[in-house]
């Protein structure tokens, strides 16, 4: 996504924007909620509210190219209104994030990977396979307890370290009486492959 139609901002009311705004909130704060994973494959510009919904996926693959990633918002006299404030910063540290965010500078591929924006970066030819064959991994493997490493590394993060742990425990807990966590113990005395069934 190359992000947000700058002209509609011109003539969208201030109900309508903060409407807009809100509901993109709640949609990104879902996506980071649900135990399912979320994976963007980015293949061409992918600037402002384009990439603040990257920010907000789990994973984020992209092609080798020639174009741009960022948040361009303050060279409008803006900010990234889609969570970009909050997430770059927790993503890549908050130093670097400030400049990103301060200066509105793109970058390119290999420097939003090397910053730790994009996690894997492909040949263009390979960059949907790849995602493709990321997500049927993901999806042919223990999911609940996939789900659950998800949600207590993004929530553990927003709490202090005690919290954090006890959201862990709970996690761990909860596998324990999965059908999925019999079956991995199982296949791992009798030195065979799981069979997962996600349940």
């Amino acid at each position: 996504s190359a992000g947000a139609d700058i002209g509609m901002f011109r003539t969208v009311t201030g109900k309508a924007r903060a409407m807009t705004i809100l509901h993109m909130h709640e949609v990104l704060l879902k996506m980071e909620h649900t135990p399912k994973l979320f994976i963007a494959a980015i293949g061409g510009h992918c600037l402002g509210g384009g990439l603040e919904i990257a920010l907000a996926t789990d994973f984020r693959f992209a092609a080798e190219g020639e174009y741009r990633l960022g948040v361009p918002e303050v060279t409008l006299g803006l900010l990234p209104g889609n969570g970009g404030t909050q997430r770059l910063p927790r993503l890549i540290g908050r130093q670097k994030a400030m400049e990103l965010l301060l200066t509105g500078k793109p970058l390119d591929p290999k420097a939003a990977a090397g910053l730790g924006i994009v996690d894997r970066l492909l040949p263009a030819d390979r960059l949907l396979p790849e995602a493709i064959a990321f997500a049927a991994t993901m999806a042919g493997g223990p999911t609940v307890a996939i789900g659950e490493i998800k949600l207590a590394a993004k929530q553990g993060l927003e709490m202090p370290l005690e919290s954090a742990l006890a959201l862990e425990r709970g996690g761990i807990f909860r596998l324990f009486e999965t059908a999925d966590a019999k079956e991995g113990l199982n296949a791992f005395a009798e030195k065979r492959k799981p069979n997962w069934k996600g349940e």
